[in-house]
């Protein structure tokens, strides 16, 4: 089954960094051209849309809670998508999930595209 798979999770203090890494599970992601989003699902809570960046030119959107805090990017070779996180509140708190999508565009991410949510990633924000 094809998936995604978050990595680089972790605990962390108010105020601190992490980056978060998403590579496909036995499939090169770029070649792809996919699409990806990373969503947020925290403790007794939906999935939040945190970002996404398209798979052509590298467009980008966020999620006003995130804006100036996060960036999404693509790796050189094309086939990690990155989420670096800065000044992280405990609120960010939750697993971070990366999920190819239809589009990303100005309203955010479209559809997904397949039904699995792949393997997320833990990140805790506490003192």
């Amino acid at each position: 089954q094809l998936q995604l798979a978050a990595t680089g999770g972790g605990l962390v203090q108010p105020g601190g960094s992490l980056t978060l890494s998403c590579q496909g599970s036995g499939f090169n992601l770029d070649r792809t051209g996919y699409p990806i989003a990373w969503h947020r699902r925290a403790p007794g809570k939906d999935y939040q849309t945190i970002s996404c960046i398209s798979g052509s030119d590298d467009f980008t959107y966020y999620a006003d809670s995130v804006k100036g805090r996060m960036t999404t990017s693509r790796g050189d070779a094309g086939n990690t998508v990155y989420l670096k996180m800065n000044n992280l509140k405990p609120e960010d708190t939750g697993v971070y999930y990366c999920v190819p999508h239809n589009q990303c565009a100005q309203f955010g991410p479209g559809v997904r595209i397949w039904s699995s949510w792949g393997q997320g990633t833990q990140v805790t924000v506490s003192s």
